[in-house]
């Protein structure tokens, strides 16, 4: 017990949050790089070169150099066993973004120097404060020009409204970056130097305890100016405030010429949270250590990571005990027990399989159309389900059918598998059984059109239905089919349970009023 102890206390689970191109991919894959994880950090830029970023496996990311999936990434380093969990940037799939933030204990948020907190970034961070759970910030692309630091430093505070106190402070910036002046570990950290010199001592009163040209530059009065005032003015350092998710510490630095992100990573492992416990839908606390019984929960779905396989994977993000391969589990939402054989933990698309793994890790079970996401699974004799995991209400709506008839077997193997993944959502018209797929954002359907034609062969027309207002009914036993019109189309969803579409709120409120009792209500 005691090992499993100390192993669950050397977790650190954390996913990057950010705007697209702040730098998330890069800055995860230098941390791969230090974890000797990778042996070459291949940046997203270098397309040509056909050296794709290691976490974006999927053709269409590499097409197009985004993260449409969150994939999982294991390392050790400094005595911590890391486990990332990369997260789409792109707003069309907040919902997986959103469901992959369930599964962490901490975030690392990266902001882009020139542009600032970002709208994507504020939703993401939106999430993290209603969990509460620590935010640390890495302000990224100081060899660029930027926004001040005092800016910067200014506008997480007022736009995020959670207190900031800088671990480290740039010296100069753009062209004129020379380095870091790290508060924390009372150094200076060169820019642009070789490993001998990298980092100078500092004296008692905080200067440069050694002659340096540096010292000769405005850059260096000015930063020595502004630490200064945030002695002074700032915020103090408290880590009771962090983990409450109050204050977050922000490291500056440029994960494309990997300066700072080492610090960074060194700096977080020892503030990040162990494996927190968790809460079930029967309000009772499942502790990591306590609860010696294994117990996790599905936090999403992937289809297809090995196309030659048509192989899906349940991701579990383990809550508490000790997984191993060839155990029983039982599934709580069914009460069906199985025995696990095969299991994966990942790098990127890298797979190997696990036959060991604690509260936690992240791994991927084998699923014939098994698991639900928001599925939890026990080992023990006494089943119980966590907290639902957050679901939304999709506004765009797409008919969707095969292009070739002859082709329909595939056609919905294939939609039934991608919406089980929690992308799109699935809805079919009440006698014609016509398909319509719901999604947060235009890419999604983009990107289900994609994986229809390459991952099962079949090509789809799809007629958009533009935006509507999605809304379930409590009280179904009192729905009648001639209350569906085509400004409120009524049709079922993948549970078959009702669903109206309307068209606008206009339509939407007339209906209320004809029909006052009927119960509508909307998911997030």
């Amino acid at each position: 017990m005691n090992n499993l102890k100390q192993e669950i206390e050397a977790r650190r689970t954390f996913a990057i949050i950010s705007h697209p191109d702040a730098g998330k991919t890069t800055i995860t894959e230098k941390m791969l790089y230090f974890g000797g994880a990778i042996r070459d950090a291949g940046t997203v830029k270098g397309k040509k070169s056909g050296k794709f970023a290691t976490s974006d496996w999927m053709e269409i990311e590499k097409q197009r150099g985004i993260s449409v999936t969150s994939s999982v990434m294991q390392f050790d380093f400094n005595d911590c066993r890391v486990n990332i969990l990369d997260t789409p940037g792109h707003q069309d799939f907040s919902e997986d973004t959103y469901r992959t933030l369930m599964a962490v204990d901490s975030a690392v948020m990266v902001v882009d120097a020139a542009k600032g907190i970002e709208v994507q970034t504020l939703k993401l961070f939106k999430v993290c404060r209603m969990r509460g759970i620590p935010i640390f910030t890495f302000i990224n692309k100081l060899d660029r020009q930027g926004k001040e630091p005092l800016e910067l430093m200014e506008e997480l505070e007022e736009v995020l409204g959670i207190q900031s106190y800088a671990m480290n402070w740039p010296i100069g910036m753009g062209k004129e970056f020379l380095g870091i002046y790290d508060r924390y570990n009372k150094r200076i950290e060169q820019f642009r130097t070789d490993e001998d010199s990298r980092f100078l001592p500092l004296d008692e009163d905080g200067e440069l305890a050694v002659d340096n040209d540096m010292k000769k530059t405005s850059y260096y009065t000015q930063a020595m100016e502004d630490i200064m005032l945030l002695e002074e003015a700032g915020n103090q350092f408290s880590e009771e405030k962090i983990r409450r998710g109050e204050l977050t510490p922000v490291f500056f630095g440029s994960a494309l010429t990997n300066f700072g992100v080492q610090t960074f990573l060194e700096t977080y492992l020892q503030f990040a949270p162990m494996p927190q416990p968790r809460l079930t839908q029967e309000e009772t606390i499942v502790d990591p250590i306590e609860s010696p019984e294994f117990s996790g929960f599905i936090f999403k779905i992937q289809a297809n990571m090995n196309p030659a396989h048509r192989d899906r994977i349940a991701f579990v993000r383990i809550v508490s005990g000790e997984f191993e391969r060839g155990m029983n589990m039982t599934l709580s939402r069914t009460g069906k027990s199985f025995k696990v054989t095969q299991s994966t933990q990942f790098l990127a698309d890298d797979r190997e399989t696990v036959d060991k793994a604690v509260a936690g890790d992240i791994i991927g079970l084998y699923d014939t159309g098994t698991y639900q996401i928001g599925d939890t699974v026990v080992g023990g004799k006494k089943t119980f389900k966590f907290e639902a995991l957050p679901q939304f209400t999709p506004e765009l709506f797409m008919k969707v059918t095969a292009k070739n008839v002859m082709k329909s077997k595939h056609f919905h193997k294939g939609i039934l598998q991608l919406v089980q993944e929690g992308a799109i959502q699935y809805y079919k018209t009440l006698h014609t059984e016509e398909v319509i797929l719901g999604a947060v954002g235009q890419l999604q359907f983009e990107v289900f059109e994609h994986r229809m034609k390459n991952e099962y062969n079949v090509e789809v027309r799809m007629e958009p239905m533009g935006n509507k207002i999605a809304r379930w009914i409590e009280n179904e036993e009192d729905v009648k089919e001639s209350m569906s019109s085509a400004r409120s189309m009524l049709v079922r969803d993948r549970y078959d349970n009702y669903v109206f579409l309307f068209e606008n709120d206009f339509a939407m409120r007339w209906f209320a009023d004809k029909n006052d009792n009927i119960k509508l209500y909307s998911l997030l």
